[in-house]
């Protein structure tokens, strides 16, 4: 296979298994507590982080295992992905997977609102236009089979998606100019998740002991694939190919959430979701373009890095 192709593949992989991690959320905590979902997701995906780190570089302790840099930026960062990830998984929890992976793309429009640093002289009507298209969509996903009050879910999905906008205008201003590796830097992410969950989940413990297969295999699969796998596939694959292809084919995680969500969960579109849908993905594709054209012709005053968590359109710890 041609390394454009494998490339390509890659990352349509990895929109794949972020589009399906939806789901895979929504089942597991139905069997248990989101809290201590979260935490086993963060402690499972940091000891696997660790050991990518491996054994040596751990002995060596956080002084020498991370540069300043790193935990400077590691450490609040870890804070606001959690609190992302905190929003985003009460939230699926109370909407379908559909649902919940569409109205979270309103990340692509919604970040470049909170990151002006990019945008001297202020972003084209043209994104506004695609931005008001993505408020429409959000209008019709929420309606269901009927205009009605909005359900929590879709509620703290919307949140979701401004707390996951918020982080990643963050990881820009936070490692810019700064010598960053990806791989430590998730790694003090997840460390600092642990640590924000394990107290809180802390009496629901022997509910994780006791958790059957089926769970177990759900928990495992939102950490190693839908978080590190899927981490450090982007970045390879990143590296790779031009960040405007990658951000094409990453961009496609609210369809795959979609097809998910109706193939294995039984999920349906009515007309005004399916509209809602179409209108999303036209959005969110419309404002991605603009922003990004008007990004590359504005001059560029600081160097920007791409954000070292999986959620340059996504925050997966």
């Amino acid at each position: 296979m041609p390394d454009a192709r494998r490339t390509d593949a890659v990352l349509l992989v990895v929109a794949l298994v972020w589009g399906s991690s939806y789901l895979s959320a929504q089942t597991a905590t139905a069997a248990l507590p989101v809290l201590l979902v979260l935490f086993a997701r963060y402690a499972l995906s940091a000891f696997a982080c660790l050991g990518c780190l491996g054994p040596a570089s751990v002995r060596r302790g956080p002084a020498r295992l991370w540069t300043r840099d790193e935990l400077r930026a590691g450490l609040p960062l870890g804070v606001t992905q959690a609190a992302v990830l905190l929003v985003e998984t009460y939230g699926v929890a109370h909407t379908s997977a559909a649902n919940a992976g569409l109205i979270i793309s309103l990340t692509i429009v919604l970040t470049p609102l909170l990151d002006r640093s990019g945008h001297p002289g202020g972003l084209p009507p043209a994104f506004y236009a695609a931005a008001g298209l993505c408020v429409v969509a959000v209008a019709l996903l929420m309606s269901g089979n009927g205009f009605h009050a909005p359900r929590s879910g879709d509620l703290l999905m919307l949140g979701a998606a401004v707390v996951r906008a918020a982080h990643v205008a963050l990881v820009g201003r936070l490692t810019a100019g700064r010598a960053v590796r990806p791989l430590h830097l998730t790694t003090v992410q997840t460390v600092v998740g642990t640590a924000l969950f394990l107290p809180l989940a802390a009496r629901d413990l022997p509910t994780l002991v006791r958790a059957d297969t089926a769970t177990w295999l759900q928990l495992l699969y939102l950490a190693l694939f839908c978080s590190v796998f899927a981490f450090l596939a982007q970045t390879w694959a990143v590296q790779r190919t031009s960040a405007s292809r990658a951000g094409l084919l990453l961009g496609t995680e609210p369809i795959w959430a979609a097809a998910v969500g109706i193939a294995l969960a039984g999920e349906r579109f009515t007309l005004l979701t399916a509209l809602g849908a179409a209108l999303m993905v036209t959005g969110t594709y419309w404002g991605q373009t603009v922003e990004r054209r008007h990004r590359d012709l504005a001059p560029v005053h600081r160097t920007e890095q791409e954000p070292a968590c999986p959620s340059t359109t996504r925050t997966n710890a």
